[in-house]
Parts: structure tokens; C-alpha cells; sequence
């Protein structure tokens, strides 16, 4: 159980830097290390967790907002079933997402403040290891892991962003985007004895939002993500990982009117996760995330999460 504890205990709600749905700021890249790690058939993974975001925005100027602020406080629960396709092992994730969000800064020359508070956008995660361990029972893992040091999972994944967070079409700042975002997902985790390299790479659809701020309608292209980490595991169940997250692409066009608001984004992450009992484990995260054009957003995320297997 203790080696189980080792590979599975990080299986925990990943945390989006944050989403807001305003036409200059990308979707924000979920860089979560551990996530083609296989799990055990019959097992169940909840998790619950919360993470402090802020930061500085920085809008389009024809919005007239300057020196803008952001602080988002962010409650989540999550639940993790893997199962079996065939000879292929398979998970399904689900998040729930509660978030208090407060922006600050100077709208047109005046000081002006914002704060909303309630669900986000609900994230849902199929995904299937195509190639690496069996379909098997924890003891079973265990000993796959155990005879295969040196072991190559590769699979695939399909996210699904559902439009179900607080959205009001007369406000420029929510916590749901009022559209679905598909992101399909091809990853490698490659391990060796205590160390493992992993990569994913994404890319992000969006559906048009039709009730976007004053009376528009708001549409984005695609955005392409690419992530690796890397994760050294140490006795006893800890294990650290170091990550980095390159996203481009996401132009808007409001009502027709293609913006220049093209994202370029950076983000960076340490990991901590450390066993509590033998069923249970908690993680530590601290990312940062910065764009690298006029618009967009520099945050920076603490964060704390639970899971237990059962």
C-alpha cells in the first residue's frame, strides 16, 4: 500500500490559474503534474482543496480600464473513477469549482472595484492509457511497477468546460464563460526508477458565447498548450515535481471585429505532495503564470489539496 501511496497519492483537483470571461484574458493553462499516472481498477479518488490567486491584469485599451487588480479565493471538490476499456485503463474526473473573485482598478479615470462570488465553470476529464501498465487491481500495479522500473505510459484525454458558473451578460467581469471549451489532450510519462518525465499536449476549442458584455457576440480561436514535468519520488510516499506550461493563439472577435489580443503565455509550478495516512495524501502547489503581450494576465496561485483513494 505504501509504494501505491507513493504513485497514486497526488491524484487531486488540478487548479486553472483562473477564467474569466472578459475578451482579453486566455484561458488559463492547467498545469497539473501525475495526471497519466495509472490508477487502479475499483478504486475511487475524492479530493477537495483551495487555492489563493492574485495578480494584475491588463485589458484592452479600448475597454479604458487601467491598473487592474485581482484576488480570487477558490474552494473545489473533485471526484476521480478509473474503470477499464477493453485492455486499456481509463478515468473519468470530475471538478466543481466555487470561487470569490474582487478586481480593483481605474475604469475610465475613476477608481472602481468589482467582487462576485459563486460556482465557476464545472470541468469534466475522460481519459485512456493507449500503451504502459495493465488493467489491474492496486496489488496488481503494484507489482507491475515493482518488476517494470523503468516503465512508458502513453494516453489520450478529452476535457469538457461546461458553461454552468455565474454569468451576467450585462457585466464585463464573471466567473463562468457562458460557453463550452473542448480540449483534447495526447501525453507521455516516461519513468525511471525515482524519476519520471511527463508531457501534454493540449489544445483548446471554444464555442461561441452569444450573450457576451453589451449586447455582443464573442468568439475565440484555438489555443495550444504544451506542458512538461518533471517528478522525483522520494521513501515514505513524497515526491516533488517542477513544471513548466507554453500557450499561444486565442484571438477574439467581438460581433465581427477580429481584437489584437492574440495570447502568448508562460506558466511555471513547484509541487509538493506527501502522504498523511495510507489511504490519504495532501499536495502543495505554487504556480505562476505571465503573459508575454500587452494584454493579458501575470497571477500567481497558492494552493492546497486533499485526496483520499478508496
Amino acid at each position: 500500500m505504501n509504494i501505491l501511496i507513493s504513485r497514486y497519492g497526488g491524484f487531486t483537483l488540478f487548479f486553472t490559474v483562473l477564467c474569466l470571461c472578459v475578451s482579453t484574458i486566455a484561458v488559463a493553462q492547467d498545469v497539473e503534474p501525475r495526471r497519466w499516472t495509472p490508477l487502479p481498477v475499483g478504486a475511487h479518488v475524492i479530493g477537495a482543496g483551495y487555492a489563493y490567486t492574485t495578480g494584475d491584469i491588463a485589458f484592452d485599451p479600448a475597454l479604458k480600464i487601467e491598473s487592474a487588480t485581482v484576488d480570487v479565493q477558490t474552494v473545489g471538490v473533485s471526484y476521480v473513477k478509473p474503470f477499464a476499456i477493453g485492455n486499456n485503463l481509463a478515468r473519468i474526473d470530475a471538478l466543481l469549482p466555487l470561487q470569490q473573485a474582487h478586481w480593483d482598478g481605474m475604469l475610465d479615470g475613476s477608481e472602481a472595484s468589482v467582487q462576485r462570488s459563486g460556482l465557476a465553470d464545472p470541468r469534466l476529464r475522460f481519459s485512456m492509457n493507449l500503451l504502459g501498465a495493465p488493467v489491474a487491481s492496486r496489488a496488481g500495479l503494484q507489482r507491475y511497477f515493482v518488476d517494470h522500473p523503468v516503465n512508458t505510459q502513453v494516453g489520450i484525454a478529452i476535457a469538457l468546460g461546461l458553461p454552468l458558473g455565474q454569468y451576467d451578460k450585462t457585466k464585463l467581469l464573471n466567473l463562468g464563460q457562458n460557453r463550452y471549451m473542448v480540449q483534447p489532450q495526447l501525453g507521455l510519462l516516461h519513468s525511471r526508477g525515482q524519476w519520471s518525465y511527463e508531457l501534454t499536449a493540449s489544445a483548446y476549442f471554444f464555442t461561441e458565447n452569444k450573450a457576451f458584455f453589451n449586447g455582443n457576440t464573442r468568439e475565440q480561436d484555438n489555443i495550444y498548450e504544451l506542458q512538461g514535468h518533471v517528478i522525483r519520488r522520494f521513501t515514505g510516499g513524497y515526491w516533488l515535481s517542477a513544471s513548466l506550461a507554453k500557450g499561444r493563439g486565442g484571438q477574439s472577435t467581438i460581433s465581427g471585429v477580429k481584437k489584437d489580443d492574440d495570447r502568448s503565455n508562460s506558466a511555471y509550478a513547484l509541487s509538493m505532495g506527501m502522504p498523511v495516512s495510507k489511504a490519504q495524501s495532501l499536495k502543495l502547489v505554487y504556480l505562476y503564470g505571465e503573459t508575454h503581450r500587452r494584454t493579458g494576465s501575470d497571477l500567481g496561485t497558492l494552493g492546497i489539496t486533499w485526496a483520499k483513494m478508496f
